[in-house]
C-alpha cells in the first residue's frame, strides 16, 4: 500500500528499541519506552501560505528524525506501526 500525507505531514517509522543496556541487562516490555527516533517514509506536498503560496518542506523521504515523545498519530500500515506528523513536530534532523 502506498500512502501520502497532505500538506505539511510526515510519515515516519519509528526505529526499534534497545532490546539491553550496554551493561547487558535485558529490557522488559513493559520498562521500555517508546523511541523519539524515527526514519521519514513519506512527506507531504507542503505548508499552504496563507497567501496561497506553497512552503516546500525541508524534511524528504530517508531522513532519520528525532520528535517530540506524545507528537503525533500511530497508524498501522501493512502491519507495521508508523507515525503521521506535521514538520513542526520535528525537533531535529540527525546527520550521520
Amino acid at each position: 500500500m502506498k500512502i501520502r500525507p497532505l500538506h505539511d505531514r510526515l510519515v515516519v517509522k519509528r526505529v526499534k528499541e534497545e532490546e539491553k543496556t550496554k551493561g547487558g541487562i535485558i529490557i522488559p516490555d513493559t520498562a521500555k519506552e517508546k523511541p523519539i527516533e524515527g526514519e521519514v517514509v513519506a512527506v507531504g506536498n507542503g505548508k499552504l501560505l496563507e497567501d496561497g503560496n506553497l512552503l516546500a518542506l525541508t524534511i524528504k523521504a530517508g531522513d532519520r528524525v528525532l520528535f517530540g515523545k506524545y507528537s503525533g498519530t500511530e497508524v498501522k500500515i501493512e502491519g507495521e506501526d508508523h507515525l503521521i506528523l506535521r514538520e513542526d513536530d520535528v525537533l531535529a534532523v540527525v546527520e550521520k
